[in-house]
């Protein structure tokens, strides 16, 4: 649905050169909810605004339903668009214009007629929870009724694929849910492709198929849902997975890891799905010769699939870890040997 290919952008300021994308290769499929994550000056916003050529790349081509946008004349492109929508962080609503009109805004662009217009908008309303707010002015709504207005508005013209600039970051926790919860909605029940970026993990933990980590004007790192979040490769990753999973290593089980030998050993252990209600550690312990010590963890949820995260010490004869150890493997939970230097 969306392939980028060796996306470069490069900035002039001051006389300076500014690399905001670096030789980006991204591919979102259809149907799915892409999310792309980084702190902030990493690349994310140049990222998705290249989809829609609002930021027209350096180098690279931008391809959406199998049209590379970068070679289409202004009118070709203008068209194009019409199948990419967007919702942006600060809403943009026109203040002179009421819930209705904000809606009807793109439609009217369109030429389509009025009768059209009325029963489109009506429609939108409805699927956004809006429906007695058409006459209402932009500064009369909360700001989650804000963004549903900005969401009605990017369906207006029937797009394939929605881009989401930091969709939720104005909101709090509550109105921040409600609105995942309408794009999951119109992820599925409009069967619109989404692709977006976010500084909150949290936002992709709860929404997201897959995700890449964005650092740099580079993807340093891309999977599933559960792939960064069972075994993040970076140090970035680590660091976003920590903020909602909330499990860096206690001070006082590092201090263990300094005296680990060949009869004590201590290792991450991941579960996901059914595994993680399964008495899998009681099983190894009766199995092998080892004693097993949960030190450090707790389950989750990954959207609505459970998520176990446990720092587990083995003790016994390396023989017999060893053996318990590979019997895990083999098994549908992860094992990492957590080492002293880790953070």
């Amino acid at each position: 649905m969306i392939k980028l290919e060796n996306i470069t952008k490069v900035y002039h300021s001051g006389g300076q050169k500014i690399e905001a994308l670096k030789g980006i290769n991204l591919v979102v499929e259809h149907g799915e909810i892409f999310g792309v994550i980084g702190f902030s000056g990493a690349g994310k916003s140049s990222l998705l605004r290249t989809v829609n050529l609002l930021e027209k790349p350096t180098t690279g081509k931008v391809i959406v339903k199998d049209q590379d946008l970068t070679s289409l004349s202004k009118a070709e492109l203008r068209k194009a668009r019409q199948n990419i929508g967007m919702i942006f962080q600060h809403f943009n609503l026109l203040n002179s214009r009421t819930v209705f009109g904000n809606i009807a805004y793109p439609l009217k662009l369109a030429n389509m007629p009025k009768e059209q217009i009325k029963k489109k908008v009506e429609e939108l309303l409805t699927f956004v929870g809006l429906e007695d707010k058409a006459d209402y002015y932009p500064d009369q709504l909360s700001g989650g009724q804000k963004q549903r207005v900005g969401i009605a508005r990017a369906l207006a013209t029937e797009p394939e694929v929605l881009l989401c600039d930091e969709p939720t970051s104005a909101l709090d926790p509550q109105t921040t849910m409600s609105i995942l919860e309408l794009l999951k909605r119109v992820n599925r029940e409009y069967n619109i492709t989404i692709l977006m970026i976010t500084h909150e993990m949290n936002v992709i933990r709860e929404i997201c198929d897959r995700v890449a980590v964005i650092e740099d004007g580079q993807i340093v790192e891309q999977g599933s849902i559960f792939e960064v979040f069972a075994t993040p490769k970076t140090q970035t990753a680590k660091n976003f997975v920590s903020t909602v999973m909330h499990d860096e290593i206690p001070q006082s089980i590092k201090k263990l890891l300094e005296n680990q030998d060949g009869e004590r050993q201590i290792h991450r252990i991941v579960f996901v799905g059914d595994t993680a209600g399964e008495p899998i550690l009681s099983q190894v312990s009766k199995r092998f010769n080892v004693d097993i010590n949960v030190l450090f963890g707790h389950i989750t949820e990954l959207q609505e699939v459970p998520f176990g995260n446990l720092i587990v010490e083995f003790r016994g004869a390396q023989s017999e870890i060893n053996r318990a150890i590979m019997y895990l493997n083999q098994s549908t939970v992860t094992v990492k040997e957590v080492l002293a230097d880790a953070s």
